[in-house]
């Protein structure tokens, strides 16, 4: 995908698009609603026109190209299956519509039935199917006409927890044993995290950042993109320089910044992101040993299942945290936070006053 830019109507949805997608690979777009990210798939598949800009398929440009010219095949939210036809008659039907007899369209669906693991079920309506089943038919009717990149819209969002999590592992299984290049479209961070070997991360019509799914966690390259992947506690802090050293301030705690991030960090105000699991809660007053140990007071407590989940207030902020330790509801605590686990942008990136 070449400068793509698409809209509706006078609203601009992608802003100049550049996206590369290796065959065999298997990516998925992953952000917030009304990102782009249904709009880009959609402009793949040639269901959303492209208002400029190009989408170049094995040095060919298909943005002008109805979708059945594409050589792609998506997997929609909704499955959309005829009702009133057969487990058959629905993944035979992109073959019968480029005039494939009817004798090779039952052996190519016998096999994928197979495949699937349906074999059987070729007289039954899809009506009369489970919701795994249905998405199992809707992915065979995709791969049926053999097509070079497999779009998915969500297809799991139907599906209840514990299917959702076997059909994430299946169709990462088909889509390796085939070779077929995928472009998955997901909110779901876990799903994008476990099926996907590379993710786009959207951003208002943008790529905010494009990487596997360990570079987008552990180095995410904005705040927004921390923010977006789990890390969601916000903590202010304050850059200072010195001869051959740097330090971070938060209210009255004080550290080391690590030396990898002593030139990236400009003195002044910073924004700092961690998960909820990254501080524990230690004596209130703790000793630093290199970390920030920060005073603060146990505001509330949940159990999850595992560890305990509080609320601590500080002088600065209030953040989760995941403890192994019950504590009282209002003592004091050492809210401790690894420096080298936190996600620090400047306060400007981080779309704060500097």
């Amino acid at each position: 995908m070449r400068g793509l830019h698409v809209g509706y109507g006078n609203t601009r949805v992608l802003h100049g698009v550049d996206l590369d997608f290796s065959p065999g690979s298997f990516t998925a777009l992953l952000g917030s609603s009304g990102c782009g990210k249904t709009t880009l798939l959609r402009s793949l598949s040639g269901f959303v026109p492209v208002q400029s800009g190009s989408i170049i398929v094995g040095g060919r440009d298909v943005a002008g190209l109805p979708p059945e010219k594409r050589g792609m095949a998506m997997v929609f939210q909704s499955y959309a299956l005829w009702p009133h036809m057969t487990v058959l008659q629905n993944i035979g039907y992109g073959l019968k519509l480029r005039g494939v007899p009817k004798a090779e369209i039952a052996a190519k669906v016998a096999s994928m039935l197979a495949f699937l693991g349906l074999s059987g079920y070729e007289g039954r309506k899809v009506t009369a199917l489970s919701g795994g089943q249905r998405q199992r038919v809707a992915l065979g009717r995709a791969l049926a006409i053999d097509p070079g990149i497999l779009l998915l819209d969500e297809p799991l969002s139907n599906l209840d927890a514990k299917i959702r999590m076997t059909m994430r592992h299946e169709i990462r299984a088909i889509q390796q044993r085939l070779g077929v290049t995928a472009v998955h479209v997901t909110h779901d961070r876990e799903e994008a995290m476990t099926m996907a070997d590379r993710l786009v991360i959207m951003e208002a019509g943008r790529i905010a950042q494009v990487g596997t799914p360990e570079e987008v966690y552990d180095r995410p390259a904005s705040a927004f993109v921390a923010n977006f992947m789990g890390a969601e506690n916000i903590l202010p802090l304050r850059v200072e320089h010195s001869a051959g050293s740097a330090s971070l301030l938060a209210g009255d705690a004080a550290a080391e910044l690590p030396p990898a991030l002593r030139d990236l960090l400009p003195a002044g105000k910073a924004v700092a992101y961690f998960r909820d699991d990254v501080a524990r809660l230690d004596a209130a007053d703790a000793p630093s040993a290199g970390d920030l140990v920060m005073a603060g007071r146990v505001a509330a407590r949940a159990y999850p299942g595992g560890v305990y989940r509080y609320r601590v207030k500080t002088d600065d902020c209030e953040v989760t945290v995941d403890d192994a330790t019950r504590h009282e509801l209002g003592a004091k605590v050492g809210l401790r936070i690894p420096v080298q686990r936190l996600h620090i942008f400047p306060a400007s990136e981080a779309g704060l006053a500097a």
